[in-house]
């Protein structure tokens, strides 16, 4: 595996472990020449692309990496581990992947991706469910709070 920082051909494997069902194989790797660190993720290869359908009807092929970074925005300034984020999204393309369709709504994309942060932090949950549902005011806070509140059995409006 080439280095994509200084393309040096060869990379060590750190550590290698497989995601929930698995399905996908995750590799930390570093380069011996310039002792940089990256993750690779092996994945069968079904020959069927997954198609996103957006709310414009527009298509386009699901990119993972967007999942990512929206995760990571979500998380910024929480203490959630890069992996953690690595592992959710990998677990979202899974169920995507497991439903079997070429195509999904990006709405179904985002069903997906709020239940997954909600088990993995709460304020990443409210912060994601606020671009991905598009809140407009503060009832819509108080409604996913309210939802929150109700699956946990916490009370989300006290300070800890």
């Amino acid at each position: 595996m080439r280095c994509p920082y200084c393309k040096a051909e060869e990379t060590r494997v750190m550590e290698t472990r497989t995601t929930e069902e698995g399905q996908v194989v995750r590799r930390r790797r570093e380069c011996p020449s310039c002792m940089k660190r990256f993750t690779t993720y092996e994945r069968t290869a079904t020959g069927q692309t997954l198609l996103v359908i957006k709310k414009n009807g527009t298509r386009e092929p699901f990119d993972i990496q967007k999942l990512i970074t929206g995760f990571c925005k979500a998380c910024e300034k929480l203490p959630v581990p890069y992996d953690s984020i690595e592992d959710v999204a990998a677990r979202v393309e899974e169920a995507l992947r497991g439903e079997g369709a070429g195509e999904v709504s990006s709405q179904r994309i985002g069903e997906l991706a709020v239940e997954e942060l909600r088990q993995l932090n709460k304020v990443a949950y409210v912060r994601f469910a606020s671009v991905y549902r598009q809140f407009g005011d503060l009832a819509d806070f108080s409604e996913v709070l309210r939802l929150l509140e109700e699956k946990t059995g916490e009370d989300c409006h006290k300070k800890s």
